[in-house]
């Protein structure tokens, strides 16, 4: 995030095309354009089940859940949950050592 967006708790889409804007020089537009086109390859690439690695960020994984027994936590009662797919992202080693405020020396990214 830039210096002016520090105070805001969360990034949005429109906070990355503006840094894109200010570091790279497109025009916003072309930026946007841009921003939307990796999303939209990474949400084609996980729709279809696939994982997606970025090295020195993490994985993002999809999982397939099966139906299962659950309660209903107002009731007690018993509901099948209906069998779906979830989006787990698990951080590289970089990113959780800049998290923690680690030295980087010594870590290298896994292939996983």
């Amino acid at each position: 995030m830039s210096g002016q967006n520090q105070s805001k708790s969360t990034m949005t889409k429109a906070d990355i095309v503006e840094n894109v804007y200010e570091k790279i020089g497109f025009s916003k537009k072309e930026a946007s354009e841009y921003v939307e086109l990796v999303f939209d390859s990474l949400k084609e690439v996980l729709e279809k089940g696939e994982k997606v690695k970025i090295s020195g960020f993490g994985n993002f994984i999809v999982r397939e859940k099966k139906s299962r027994i659950g309660r209903n936590p107002q009731t007690g009662d018993q509901i099948t949950i209906s069998p779906r797919r979830v989006l787990t992202f698990r951080p590289s080693q970089v990113l959780k050592a800049i998290l923690n405020g680690e030295d980087l020396t010594g870590i290298v990214e896994d292939d996983d």
